[in-house]
């Protein structure tokens, strides 16, 4: 253990409150970025099926494959993965892991029925009525796990909340959304401002702002100190610089301000710089909420002379 991991380990055992590390520090860090890149990957490859825009599908399936790789550098004890994958009916970690297998297996069969790629399977065959039927699982999937791995976290009351999933539900259509903009707006294709997308967005983004408010004030009323010293570290402490930086500025207040007109007339530039800063909203949204994690003080019981 290096010297600065040491020092970091002895501030941490002094402190009543703890900041988890283990999800958002060197190794650790890899968690964040895979549950943001399947995040996006998810809600984009709906989205881009539901349009048939192939770009986007490659897209949000190579974001996939990358977030899956992310999950592997994660892993701590890779001989443990045998254990994680047979424990689906308790874990969200399981489901999240089989949700991406099925989206990567389902995803490839589809790709290989369109006809940029030659129709290889053809478009109404058995194998690609199966690739399409296990995407779209594995794509809810993945939208779904993410906030249930953290809310089945008992020992940080910040993350133990009802409305922890449905937020990460919220960003991965809102990431999807930015996605197909993104992907739309660097082919210069009028669908990108002409087919109600960027009205879904702004729909999708106040969702996110009211459950983002709700989640806040509910650590807040809930009077646990934990709760509290974790929203204090994103809007005062040691998080503020990406929360407000990161998650309102870039992702929310860039983009909403562009969507409007006021400093340029829309254009396929306009669109990509909006999709591209929601996107880089919604990553700092998941870097700040995940290293707000405090957990719960350690009481020890008083020991009494017999």
């Amino acid at each position: 253990m290096n010297s600065i991991r040491y020092d970091k380990l002895i501030d941490d055992l002094k402190s009543e409150y703890r900041p988890q590390r283990e999800w958002a520090e060197g190794r650790g860090a890899f968690l964040i970025y895979g549950h943001f890149l399947v995040g996006v990957a998810a809600g984009g490859w709906l989205l881009c099926r539901y349009y048939g825009i192939f770009d986007g599908m490659v897209l949000s399936y190579l974001l996939a494959g990358l977030g899956g790789l992310a999950h592997l550098v994660n892993l701590a004890r890779p001989e443990r993965v045998l254990n994680m994958m047979l424990r689906i009916r308790t874990s969200w970690v399981s489901r999240g892991f089989w949700g991406l297998t099925f989206f990567l297996v389902g995803g490839f069969l589809y790709l290989l029925s369109q006809k940029e790629l030659g129709s290889v399977l053809g478009g109404t065959s058995v194998l690609t009525i199966i690739g399409d039927v296990l995407a779209v699982i594995g794509s809810l999937t993945m939208m779904c796990y993410m906030g249930f791995v953290y809310t089945a976290s008992k020992g940080i009351p910040f993350w133990n909340s009802a409305l922890h999933p449905v937020l990460y539900i919220a960003y991965a259509i809102r990431g999807g959304i930015a996605a197909l903009v993104l992907v739309l707006a660097v082919r210069e294709q009028a669908l990108a401002g002409e087919s109600g997308l960027l009205e879904l967005w702004i729909a999708v983004t106040a969702v996110v702002i009211v459950l983002w408010a709700l989640e806040i004030y509910g650590a807040v009323a809930s009077g646990d100190d934990t709760a509290k010293r974790s929203i204090n570290d994103l809007l005062a402490g040691r998080l503020a610089l990406y929360f407000y930086g990161g998650t309102l500025i870039i992702g929310l207040v860039v983009p909403l301000i562009l969507t409007t007109g006021a400093i340029a007339p829309m254009s396929a530039g306009i669109l990509a710089v909006i999709g591209l800063a929601s996107i880089i909203g919604d990553f700092f949204m998941k870097f700040s909420s995940i290293k707000a994690g405090v957990y719960l003080p350690v009481r020890l019981p008083h020991l009494h002379k017999p």
